[in-house]
């Protein structure tokens, strides 16, 4: 299964709605095995079902595979010597196949109403039968299928299947597997509309594109059969195919659909890309997390970045068993991959975070603490939560959360002046020398660092978990830092 040969792999998704983990997994693996060969990753937009379309679907698929860092050598924007790369704006091509089709009696004019069809499957159902097409119009001259369509009586194209013997489809994942002609439809391949379906209008695309390979999700299985006798009808040489293991609910049980994404929100999960960024993951988290979801190096790295993959990956290593959505597993990617980020570039994808929530957080301040939080935080957005207190012109502070446990109101009050003295009296606002100076006075005071140092983390923060306390009084400044130490002394 090793490809060495340069590689066309196309990305086709339909603008009909958000982009999903199944898509994103397609898109980075035909990206992978591109650039691996040095051959050509193109982005087809599948447009040719009008109905739908989902206005601005188009651009967050666009922003999504951008922000994955998964960029296209021909498409949209970017146009190669086989555009255009809208299937919406190739219907002529199409309908000259169709035409192919019908001359080589692979295909038939359809005229059968909708009123006929709903009879017929209603009858089906009835007799406990499969719907399909009862080929009603299949054995129609030519001649008066030809005169009914100049007359200009509605119609449909369809793919006349053979309904004997079986059709091989050969999978690079999967090996050989044997249809039934019995059990194949009569599909539809252009709409009353003159629109291209997908069975048609993919197949062209890929033979006028030069596609090498073709990488998509399991559900085309079934339709695999009627897309090979297509490409055998065109006389066309197939392209290599590959479909992929379907996703799993995180529970392991069910096939994972666009349905669950309600309930995995109440859980701050997502199985869209748009919604994982917003959540505060990395692309680069992302992209770790799909590729392993089918794929694997060997039994045991995990940690790869986009170019280790584009180096590493190899259809060879795909598995065709369902894979299970594990968002524990992106947690860790993530924090794995945020802790290798350099503080400035942490600092630059935090920031934005912190502006949504209302804060102005200046970049300079971000980079002080993105070295002491890097360790601590999960997704992007969990620093806002652990350092908005840092950019608040007031906090808050719960009266009996100041007093120190295990010393009264006086002693907290004493402790506490004293603390405020050491403050005024540093010159150099530095985390070193402030944790210089508290560990020398509470060693005299016999105080432990739990005792003081929670109660200066509450009384300069209003939370009992935040970041090094001493780096965060540097962010703070001298001037903030002893107001607040002030305000709550003044609430004790």
């Amino acid at each position: 299964m090793t490809t060495i040969t340069p590689v066309r792999a196309r990305f086709a998704p339909s603008p009909t709605g958000h982009v999903h983990l199944g898509s994103a997994r397609t898109a980075l693996y035909d990206y992978l095995i591109a650039k691996q060969t040095g051959g050509q990753f193109i982005l087809r937009i599948e447009d040719t079902d009008r109905k739908r379309l989902v206005e601005g679907a188009e651009e967050e698929l666009i922003n999504s595979l951008h922000w994955l860092g998964i960029d296209w050598d021909e498409g949209p924007g970017k146009d190669g010597p086989y555009g255009p790369y809208r299937q919406s704006e190739r219907k002529e091509i199409y309908q000259k196949y169709a035409r192919e089709l019908i001359e080589k009696d692979a295909a038939y004019y359809c005229f059968c109403t909708p009123e006929r069809l709903s009879q017929v499957r209603q009858e089906m159902q009835k007799n406990k039968l499969p719907p399909h097409y009862d080929g009603f119009c299949r054995h129609l001259s030519k001649a008066e299928a030809e005169a009914r369509v100049k007359a200009g009586e509605p119609h449909v194209i369809r793919f006349k299947s053979p309904k004997e013997g079986t059709t091989v489809v050969k999978d690079l994942l999967r090996g050989e597997i044997t249809f039934e002609n019995a059990t194949l439809d009569d599909f539809i391949l252009v709409k009353s509309d003159g629109w291209a379906l997908y069975h048609l209008a993919a197949i062209v695309d890929d033979h006028l594109m030069k596609i090498t390979h073709v990488i998509r999700g399991s559900e085309w299985l079934p339709t695999s059969p009627l897309h090979h006798l297509i490409w055998n009808a065109l006389g066309w040489q197939e392209p290599e195919w590959v479909h992929l293991s379907v996703f799993l609910k995180p529970s392991g049980k069910g096939k994972m659909s666009k349905r669950e994404a309600a309930d995995l929100s109440n859980d701050g999960y997502s199985i869209f890309i748009k919604d994982l960024e917003d959540l505060g993951y990395l692309p680069e988290a992302v992209i770790n997390w799909v590729a392993l979801m089918g794929w694997s190096y060997d039994d045991h790295t995990e940690f790869f970045t986009l170019n280790d993959l584009v180096e590493k990956f190899s259809l060879d290593r795909l598995n065709p068993s369902p894979a299970a959505i594990n968002f524990s597993k992106l947690d860790y990617f993530n924090k794995e991959h945020i802790k290798a980020l350099g503080n400035e570039d942490l600092a630059a994808r935090i920031q934005p975070f912190f502006i949504k929530a209302g804060y102005h957080a200046d970049l300079g301040d971000l980079i002080k603490i993105t070295p002491v939080i890097k360790e601590r935080i999960t997704t992007l957005d969990d620093s806002v939560e652990m350092c908005a207190f840092l950019f608040k012109d007031a906090i808050s502070h719960d009266k009996e959360a100041l007093i120190i446990k295990d010393k009264t109101r006086e002693e907290t009050l004493r402790f506490g002046s004293d603390s405020l003295e050491i403050l005024e009296s540093v010159s150099v606002w530095e985390p070193a020398v402030l944790e210089a100076k508290f560990t020398a006075y509470m060693e005299a005071q016999g105080l432990t660092p739990r005792e003081l140092l929670s109660f200066l983390r509450e009384a300069i923060s209003g939370q009992r978990v935040t970041p090094p306390l001493f780096e965060c009084m540097q962010v703070l400044g001298k001037e903030r830092t002893i107001q607040r130490l002030k305000e709550a002394l003044t609430l004790i």
